[in-house]
């Protein structure tokens, strides 16, 4: 069993003291992952529910301020030497796929080969609908096609693809990732289609939040998580468990 934890992009230790700090005392003390999220904007009216909370209500509402996810861990590259660097998760339909896989082959070439790339449907329409991307509605399709064309801009020599949301040719994609063939994806979620796309196109299981209300509802996702590996041998689970409580620090989520 391997451990991690998550470093806030936002709140009092989102600054670079804090965060080198916290980073490399993980890493002395042995911990194996360090991660953080991803939000580009924070609405300031979100009526979506946030999946990941007893009430649906987001943590983050009320504060505009979200460091970028991949300049955080970029920079905290720097900072360590053998932690791995987790995406926990990034959105991936919020961002030009072709920009998101290099900056995602770029983190693992200066970080020697430790990121791990934790990808999500994302939740929230609002943030959807300010950036100006595909539909909400069509975020699990846009997820999939991105991540097939992560992995042809990854791995082959002539990158070409020609989907329904992307499409390039006659390009040359450098450099390559470190780790070959690529960086591990861990898919997040914990619906049927995220762990259907965990056995198409992942390399773990990701269902992060988890804070299930009752001891069964963690006993049937952990079957359907054993269940999954078992039936695909490449396949990982990673759990991010975590208890929403009254403190006087807001949660870093």
């Amino acid at each position: 069993m391997k451990y991690g934890f998550t470093l806030p992009g936002r709140g009092p230790f989102a600054n670079p003291d804090d965060l080198g700090r916290l980073a490399k005392q993980g890493e002395d003390l042995g911990y194996d992952t360090l991660h953080t999220g991803d939000h580009i904007v924070v609405p300031k009216n979100i009526a979506s529910t946030y999946p990941y909370s007893p009430t649906g209500a987001f943590p983050g509402a009320g504060s505009g301020e979200y460091l970028e996810q991949l300049t955080v861990l970029s920079y905290l590259a720097g900072q360590t030497q053998t932690i791995r660097l987790v995406t926990s998760v990034i959105i991936v339909p919020h961002r030009n796929p072709l920009v998101a896989a290099k900056a995602l082959a770029t983190l693992d070439v200066l970080s020697k080969g430790r990121l791990v790339v934790g990808v999500g449907v994302g939740w929230m329409q609002e943030e959807f609908d300010t950036l100006g991307i595909p539909p909400f509605k069509e975020r699990g399709a846009v997820t999939d096609e991105y991540l097939l064309a992560f992995k042809e801009l990854w791995t082959s020599e002539d990158p070409a693809f020609d989907g329904t949301y992307c499409r390039f040719s006659n390009i040359d994609f450098l450099p390559k990732p470190a780790q070959q063939p690529h960086p591990p994806i861990w898919v997040g979620g914990e619906s049927r289609r995220a762990m259907r796309r965990t056995a198409r196109l992942g390399n773990g299981w990701y269902p992060i939040g988890s804070n299930p209300q009752s001891p069964w509802v963690r006993r049937s996702n952990s079957r359907r998580a054993w269940s999954v590996c078992a039936r695909f041998a490449r396949l990982r689970v990673a759990i991010r468990l975590k208890s929403i409580s009254s403190t006087a620090a807001t949660p870093w989520t």
